[in-house]
Formats: C-alpha cells, structure tokens, sequence
C-alpha cells in the first residue's frame, strides 16, 4: 500500500489525487491529522487513518502495511520540523516500508541561506541513516509563493522587495503529478531527484511585467535594504523570526539557490510544465 502523508493539505490532496488516476484506490493510505477532512478520499475508496508526526504510536498504525511512505514535508522550520520528520521516517522504517519518499526543495543544503533549505537537508541526512531506500523530491520554489508577495502590489501597484535572484517558480499541481508518476514507477529515482522545476527562472523584475499583463494593471518594482523590509514586516506585526525567514528566501535568491531549470518535471509530465504567468492568471484579481 502506498501511503501519503498530509493528504488534506495544498500539496498533499493533489498527490492523492492524481496518484488515483494510476493506482486501485483499495491501494492508497492517507495519513491525516482530521480524518473527517479526507471522507471524500474514504468514500473513493482510500484507506484514512489519522496520523500526527508528533505521535510516533499513532503514526504505526496511519503506515500500518505499507510499501511506499511520502512524508509530505511540514508547514514549519527550525529543529521542530526536522523532529516531526525524523519521527515520521522511523514510524515508516518501523512499518516495513520498502521505500520513503519527501517532499524536499531544490535549494536543499546545509549551507542554505533559507531556513528551510537547511531543514530540508538535515531531513535527508536523517533518510540517508534510516537504512531504507528513499527518493527525496527536489521541488521547485512554489509559484504560489510569488502571488504571495504580489498580493499587496495588486492595489497600490508597487512590489516593494529586497533584492532577488532568478527563481524557477513552480506549480503545485505539476509537483503533485510528478510525486505520482514517481510513486507508481517505484524506483524510478534513487536518493534526491534532480530540480523538479518550471521551465523559467524570473526575478521580480520580469514578475513585474508578468503581473502587469495578467491584473491589466501596471506593477512597478522597488528594491528595498533588507533591514527596511525587516522594519515594514514589523510594523505589520510580523514576529522577528519569521521575518529573518523570510528575508532568507531573498538572500538565498539572490546567491542563485533558486535558479537552476531542469528538464526533469517536464520529461516525468511529458509536457511543458504550467508557466508562472498560468498561476498568477488563477491567483490575482484583474482590473
């Protein structure tokens, strides 16, 4: 039985979705911290049990029989989220998995100037020692991220931003095929994949001119100093930590952490993968 982890969530849903469009359901588990959120996946015919990577107990019976585990990586950073990890990869170990997958990030690296790239690694170093083969996705930057940042230019018409780097934004629903594809040819990948990414890295100077076309309203970038952005964040009552995450995205960025496009996600959807112009069309208003 192939299991999959936070089967509710942005990322996770999708995954179980697409992976039925190539499995039996009878051969899909989820893992769900609120089983009455996946009563749509039960009705289908999926097996729900819940499941907290903070219950290691509770996690041997969401992996009971299963042959693939993904571990769909926590909304989270910092040593807390490396630990819910570890837990979820020993309750897959204890399972009898034959093989882990996880949702890790193309800028993974110890080295990472972003939090999460660092967690990330630290959780492939924990797969690396668990003693069961595993294939860690290295998803691209979420395109959803950079509507994120845009959604207070779209009316005073300013993105105001510290210095960037190229991105090679990608879409969730791509990531999602190609955790499915990946799922249903076990083995396909060993280890970490190569950059799961869109076919274009950009800046939020060429966003600027992507986000004029898409709203109909023109957007014009300003680069701020990063202790400016620190201060704009405060003044919007964002806590100091998750402020320095954020400014970790930029200064990961702009040391080129995001950049690389790999042939990989589109060879594995056998087409071009959805375009960041595609998901800002969804994600803002027009004019």
């Amino acid at each position: 039985m192939i299991i999959v982890t936070g089967a509710t969530g942005l990322l996770g849903r999708q995954i179980v979705e697409r992976l039925l469009t190539r499995v039996p359901a009878g051969q899909v588990g989820v893992s769900v911290r609120d089983p009455r959120r996946a009563q749509d996946l039960a009705d289908q015919g999926v097996r729900v049990r819940q499941g907290s990577f903070t219950d290691a107990a509770g996690l041997a019976h969401a992996f009971e029989g299963a042959s693939q585990v993904l571990i769909v990586s926590v909304d989270k950073m910092g040593e807390e989220c490396v630990e819910q990890h570890r837990t979820a990869i020993e309750g897959a170990v204890a399972a009898g998995a034959r093989r882990i997958l996880y949702t890790s990030q193309m800028g993974a690296s110890a080295s990472s100037r972003f939090q999460a790239c660092r967690d990330h690694a630290d959780t492939e170093e924990a797969l690396r020692a668990c003693g069961v083969p595993f294939t860690s996705l290295r998803n691209g930057f979420y395109a959803r991220s950079a509507a994120h940042f845009l959604v207070p230019a779209v009316d005073s018409g300013r993105i105001t931003l510290p210095a960037d780097g190229p991105v090679a934004w990608t879409a969730h629903a791509d990531l999602a095929e190609a955790a499915a594809a990946i799922l249903a040819d076990e083995g396909r990948f060993e280890g970490p994949t190569p950059p799961l990414t869109g076919g274009q890295a950009l800046t939020f100077d060429n966003i600027a001119d992507v986000a004029t076309e898409v709203t109909g309203r023109t957007m014009t970038r300003t680069t701020v100093p990063d202790g400016a952005f620190r201060e704009q964040l405060a003044g919007q009552g964002v806590p100091a930590e998750a402020a320095e995450q954020l400014l970790g995205i930029f200064a990961a960025a702009r040391a080129g952490e995001f950049a690389t496009v790999d042939p990989t996600l589109s060879a594995l959807l056998g087409r071009a993968p959805i375009t960041l112009r595609e998901v800002l069309r969804e994600q803002l208003p027009r004019a």
